[in-house]
């Protein structure tokens, strides 16, 4: 039987956990949820990436298929953007036919220098000429390590994360089972999705293995 809890994945070793979740089966929540990302603009994007094929279970964003392509994407992501002003990650929204057609945001960091639309049109620009000049692996086979692809975005395309709340946003990056006992915190420039089991807060007790 599959030992995992809350998502988890038996791999025939150990379990492969969800987001912001831990443990050895995956029994607990993560005790700290940085979500600081997500307070900033974004530019929508779109890549196709053709060495690898789409699969049903890549619908399912807690399948291992869908987990272990976002997670190569997304480091190859970081590579490629971390030069970029103000990047702060990628956040995956839809995988899709077609190779597999990513459907992302780019999560930034606001600058007061320049207007919102100006800004986000300069860093679009930015990000399609670093994702153009990339380099990318020689062999394109789907049995190749790396992923080929290729990027787009258009004005239609800008936008701003969707305006939540704070306590909104750590419900929704916090695992289903355990997201009642959440709650924001911030500390410093930094925006945290906390429990009463995280150290160093005011308040937190002593809750030891959860």
């Amino acid at each position: 039987a599959d030992p995992c809890q809350n998502g988890g994945h038996w791999t025939g070793t150990s379990c492969l956990c969800p987001p912001n979740v831990d443990g050895t089966r995956c029994e607990f929540g993560a005790s700290t949820i940085n979500i600081t990302a997500e307070l900033g603009p974004s530019v929508m994007m779109l890549a196709r990436v053709t060495n690898r094929n789409f699969s049903e279970d890549m619908r399912d964003t807690s399948s291992i298929a869908y987990r272990s392509f976002v997670d190569e994407f997304s480091r190859m992501m970081d590579r490629i953007y971390h030069n970029v002003s103000g990047y702060r990650g990628t956040r995956v929204l839809t995988l899709t036919r077609g190779s597999v057609m990513v459907n992302y945001a780019v999560l930034l960091h606001p600058s007061a220098r320049d207007k919102p639309t100006t800004n986000t049109d300069r860093r679009a620009r930015e990000l399609l000429e670093a994702a153009n000049a990339a380099a990318q692996p020689r062999n394109c086979s789907h049995s190749s390590e790396g992923l080929c692809f290729s990027t787009s975005s258009s004005r239609s395309a800008l936008a701003n994360v969707p305006a939540l709340n704070a306590t909104e946003l750590c419900r929704k990056y916090t695992p289903a089972n355990f997201s009642r006992y959440y709650y924001p915190y911030r500390s410093g420039n930094s925006l945290l999705c906390v429990t009463n089991c995280t150290l160093n807060v005011p308040g937190s007790i002593n809750c030891n293995s959860g």
